[in-house]
């Protein structure tokens, strides 16, 4: 058996409410899941409010689906003050329900002063998710870290062994048209939850289809994490073609469709 922790992240169910979002995650097959709390993209949680009433809240719909969070995703621009007190509402948030890994990215910070500042910042919240027995990783997005070859650098900039990366193979090809099968490898030392998403065409094209219609050698991508022995969070995602998340129901049916496919791969 694999080592990893199956997942489904709830951005599969993005347009609709939290408690849909974790029925639709129940009824795909999925016992484990990852919870996105991103300002102004992927609300199910609020990260500018989010206290105890907002958690017990959350807390009380995974027990009733039977369901446990094992990671969330806060990504927020941490080279401003907003962003790191938006990842931290997160990351308390997170501690309350238990989970193992907080995910970010590296947003828009471009000059050196940006780049300063979100290393500072990273640290911070990294020195609070140690404490708290969570790991803080930065997702192959944007400009910092788009593939792990080119995200190497920051990550010894940041020298922190409590933060490390979360891969989405799409994302690499999305911003780099790089071959996510052969950069992974270059991420296993500092891979802390991957984002499994398939993807169709190349750069700059947003079609994200379920597991098995799209273009990234999933199969090999699960072999590559097998054989490294990676023990993390695998969350399943699907973002459709060019952001346009059909009815509910459907979501369902894909989700369940895409599980399938995945729990079918014999490594």
């Amino acid at each position: 058996m694999p080592a990893w922790t199956q997942t489904g992240s709830s951005i599969i169910f993005l347009p609709y409410t939290l408690e849909q979002a974790l029925a639709g995650l129940a009824d795909a097959g999925f016992e484990n899941v990852e919870i996105g709390a991103v300002k102004d993209f992927l609300e199910h949680l609020d990260p500018d409010n989010l206290g105890p009433a907002e958690v017990a809240n959350c807390q009380r719909l995974l027990d009733q689906h039977g369901l446990t969070c094992v990671s969330m995703s806060g990504h927020a621009p941490l080279h401003l003050d907003i962003g790191r007190e938006r990842l931290t509402n997160v990351l308390r948030a997170g501690r309350e329900m238990g989970i193992s890994v907080l995910n970010t990215f590296t947003g828009d910070a471009e000059t050196e002063e940006q780049i300063d500042a979100f290393v500072r910042n990273v640290n911070a919240v990294a020195e609070e998710a140690e404490a708290a027995g969570i790991r803080l990783c930065i997702e192959t997005d944007s400009n910092l870290l788009p593939t792990a070859k080119v995200g190497i650098d920051i990550l010894e900039r940041i020298d922190n062994p409590w933060v490390g990366i979360n891969y989405d193979p799409g994302n690499v090809i999305y911003y780099t048209e790089a071959v996510p099968e052969e950069d992974i490898e270059l991420a296993l030392p500092y891979l802390g939850h991957v984002h499994l998403k398939d993807k169709r065409g190349g750069k700059g094209v947003a079609d994200f289809p379920p597991l098995g219609d799209g273009d990234i050698d999933i199969p090999r991508i699960l072999r590559t994490l097998d054989a490294a022995g990676y023990a993390g969070p695998v969350s399943m995602e699907i973002e459709f073609t060019d952001y346009q998340w059909p009815p509910y129901e459907e979501c369902i049916a894909e989700a369940r469709r895409a599980k399938a496919y995945w729990d079918g791969i014999v490594l």
